[in-house]
């Protein structure tokens, strides 16, 4: 059982938005602020006293722009490999003694503290691995406990994160249900965009 203790929010803000003109996701506006800091702030609100966020495209006019107070900012320079490069870059520079890492995409709006909060309240409970799932189907964020975090790392290649992982462990995997809070919708195309009422 994973010891209980300060849980990391790992926001993934590296993408480049290739669909979406080449704009960097992390500065998409939603809301009147940058995906980014939404993200962050959801983070934040939702019980993660700690936040690190991995950088990419644009990654220089993403430090100057957008406002991040107290969050740790790690540069990922292999960033249009995957997904995979920067969950690695991220894990690689969590603080030390933490119980967990939430790992959140920059570009899932749609889910705030509320999500975030059961998500802790799975790992308060003695979840070491926990999914948000929506009408039962896998979405983020996820949950890994400091016992699985090297496999994470060792398994995250190109676009599939923690995919590995969580297949490796489907059965300690602990789901927790979000659709009436969140939703796991991506903002990945210009339809996208006009949906969520961004860009």
């Amino acid at each position: 059982m994973e010891q209980r203790g300060a849980v990391t929010a790992l926001v993934l803000a590296a993408g480049g938005g290739r669909r979406l003109g080449g704009r960097p996701k992390a500065l998409l506006p939603y809301r009147g602020r940058p995906l980014v800091e939404h993200a962050a702030a959801a983070a934040r609100a939702g019980g993660c006293r700690e936040v690190t966020v991995v950088l990419g495209a644009d990654r220089e006019r993403v430090r100057s722009t957008a406002h991040l107070p107290g969050c740790r900012l790690v540069a990922n320079p292999d960033w249009a490999s995957g997904m995979g490069s920067s969950l690695r870059a991220g894990l690689a520079a969590l603080p030390a003694g933490c119980s967990a890492v939430l790992v959140m995409l920059v570009d899932t709006p749609g889910v705030g503290p509320a999500a975030v909060a059961r998500l802790l309240a799975a790992h308060r409970a003695g979840a070491g691995l926990a999914a948000a799932t929506y009408g039962g189907r896998r979405g983020h964020p996820v949950l890994i406990g400091a016992g699985y975090l090297a496999e994470a790392a060792a398994g995250a290649r190109g676009d599939t994160g923690a995919r590995a992982l969580l297949a490796a462990h489907a059965e300690e995997l602990v789901p927790v249900e979000c659709a009436d809070v969140a939703s796991p919708e991506d903002l990945d195309t210009p339809a996208d965009l006009a949906r969520w009422g961004a860009g």
